[in-house]
């Protein structure tokens, strides 16, 4: 056991990732046991599943990293419940076990690896495909390795969580919570990016501002919930028009914002070409807004004239994407009074 402690006090200080910690223990662990596979496990309880993030393999018998088992077919939930954590024979006491016989594990020993409070995280194991001796330093070690691992194993999923935590408030900064798309602050980060692109490939971009005629007296009429589902069914609608390669988000209530690469023929100059291109995405647009949308919460459905549209097209390197809003503005705006004027 002292020899043992010796190669624990060398590697565990030099550790700085579970991997790093984990994988010399996994062969010290091997060489204690005379096992041919050891491995530490991770236990989704929520999931139903265990998985091996971590393996040593030596000999025939190879549990590979990545592994995913049903939590309820494996060794180690039936050794907890029986707090029987060695058996060199398998078949006789959980011959029940799928993934077991799979594997062919015949000798196995394990431990659990318990949070502070006790959850239980993770397993410690050894297993053989032959039958191993029971080695005497074997289930104290597991214990000692289990105690050192349950830390690095949970700070290491806490920082996962909070990761993720993270990841998904970024999203949230930057995404509008009705209807899914980019907000303003995002149109402007994505627009940036497809104005360099716009540059280097040298293209020009269609800039359009989309304005919801008539959405204060849907909101006024109809209520709050139906102008919510309202601007979600225009959301859809400008989605289903667009390619993949478009940017679309909503901008304030009522107001969305597209931007495109422009596509030049070759037959026509560019003043013209973007001209006209520039006129088909706001037919385009105002086409996608038009028509039916259903209201929900009881209200029955709308027959909508289509939105005002106004779309520009520019040079990258001529202007900013601000700029280009506004200019796009104006034009929905000169639209916005032409309807006025023929309503």
């Amino acid at each position: 056991m002292d020899q043992i402690l010796s190669l624990l006090s060398e590697t565990v200080p030099k550790a700085r990732t579970l991997e790093e910690l984990t994988r010399p223990l996994l062969t010290l662990l091997g060489q204690v046991t005379g096992m041919e596979s050891t491995y530490l496990t991770t236990i989704h309880a929520e999931e139903g599943v265990q998985r091996i993030e971590y393996s040593r393999n030596v000999g025939n018998m190879v549990i590979p990293e990545g592994l995913v088992v049903p939590w309820a077919d494996t060794l180690c939930k039936r050794a907890l419940e029986e707090n029987r954590l060695y058996s060199d024979n398998v078949t006789e006491c959980w011959g029940d076990s799928e993934a077991a016989a799979a594997l062919g594990i015949k000798t196995y020993v394990s431990a659990p690896i318990r949070s502070h409070d006790g959850r239980l995280l993770g397993t410690v194991c050894a297993a053989s495909s032959a039958k191993v001796p029971r080695a005497p330093d074997a289930e104290p070690l597991l214990m000692l390795l289990s105690g050192l691992l349950s830390y690095s194993l949970e700070r290491e999923q806490l920082v996962e969580r909070l990761q993720a935590a993270n990841g998904e408030l970024a999203k949230l900064a930057l995404t509008d919570s009705l209807t899914g798309l980019p907000n303003r602050r995002a149109i402007l980060n994505e627009s940036a990016h497809l104005f360099a692109l716009a540059e280097r490939e040298l293209k020009y971009l269609l800039v359009g501002v989309v304005d919801l005629d008539g959405f204060k007296l849907i909101n006024d009429t109809h209520g709050h919930l139906a102008g919510d589902q309202f601007l979600r069914g225009v959301a859809d609608k400008l989605q289903h028009c667009l390619r993949a390669s478009d940017i679309l988000g909503r901008t304030g209530g009522d107001e969305f914002v597209v931007f495109a690469l422009g596509d030049l023929s070759e037959q026509e100059d560019l003043e013209t070409g973007m001209r006209h291109t520039a006129e088909l995405l706001q037919k385009r647009l105002t086409k996608a807004t038009t028509g039916h949308y259903e209201l929900g919460h009881g209200i029955g459905d709308l027959n909508y004239a289509g939105a005002s549209v106004g779309v520009v097209a520019v040079m990258p390197e001529s202007m900013t994407t601000e700029d280009a809003i506004k200019l796009a503005d104006r034009e929905m705006y000169k639209v916005k009074q032409g309807r006025k004027l023929r309503a």
